[in-house]
């Protein structure tokens, strides 16, 4: 797990009048808080932020947060950002001891193409894009893979089908579905469509041939 070193000013006056004056200056207001220490206001440079996060671990990154050259072990527990331009309005930042195990939200990503679903115009529905787990610090995955390979219509991948790494435990139950192999409408419609032509279709050929031999008793 990749540790970055981010460097963050404590002390900043609270409301939405100085924080909008620190965004503007290109920082984000913050907290700090965890360890049953309190919380305290902070400020970080946004370039430093993005930089930052900008790692394969995303929001996982290990942070070391850096206050006049003492540093304290962090993960960013929630982060709000405008809703139009996506720009991040404020940070939380959450301390933690790198042997004491903490709960995450890791992403999960599919791996493989699921041929034997797709073959039958159907789709992987996915229940689970993250995964809620208890690790160290700096025992976190970046991510957790599944392969889909093997998933047919009908069945479901749960998270017991995924690999764990050492010292990684899920906090979600083992039978909860990840994804499944689905049939969609649309295509149990034009499935049913198209059963109905061919029995149609049968039905008039029948009757022709019906026909045929009467004509030729007559």
């Amino acid at each position: 797990m990749q540790e970055v070193v981010l460097p963050l000013e404590l002390g900043r006056a609270t409301g939405s009048g100085p924080s909008r004056r620190l965004r503007l200056q290109g920082k984000v207001p913050a907290t700090v808080y965890g360890l049953g220490k309190g919380a305290v206001t902070a400020s970080v440079d946004y370039r430093a932020l993005r930089g930052a996060l900008a790692t394969e671990a995303g929001l996982n990154v290990v942070l070391n947060l850096d206050v006049a050259g003492r540093q304290e072990m962090a993960l960013v527990k929630e982060m709000q950002r405008h809703p139009l331009r996506g720009d991040v309005t404020h940070v939380d930042f959450l301390r933690v001891e790198p042997d004491s195990d903490v709960a995450v939200e890791v992403p999960i990503r599919l791996a493989g193409q699921a041929a034997a679903v797709l073959d039958m115009n159907g789709i992987v529905e996915r229940s689970l894009d993250t995964l809620r787990v208890l690790a160290k610090p700096r025992s976190i995955p970046n991510e957790l893979v599944l392969d889909v390979s093997e998933l047919t219509v009908g069945s479901t991948l749960t998270v017991a089908d995924l690999e764990l790494p050492a010292g990684v435990t899920a906090l979600v139950d083992e039978s909860a579905p990840v994804v499944s192999g689905i049939i969609t409408r649309s295509a149990l419609e034009a499935a049913a469509e198209a059963e109905a032509e061919e029995a149609e279709a049968e039905s008039e050929g029948d009757g022709d041939g019906e026909g045929a031999a009467e004509d030729d008793s007559g």
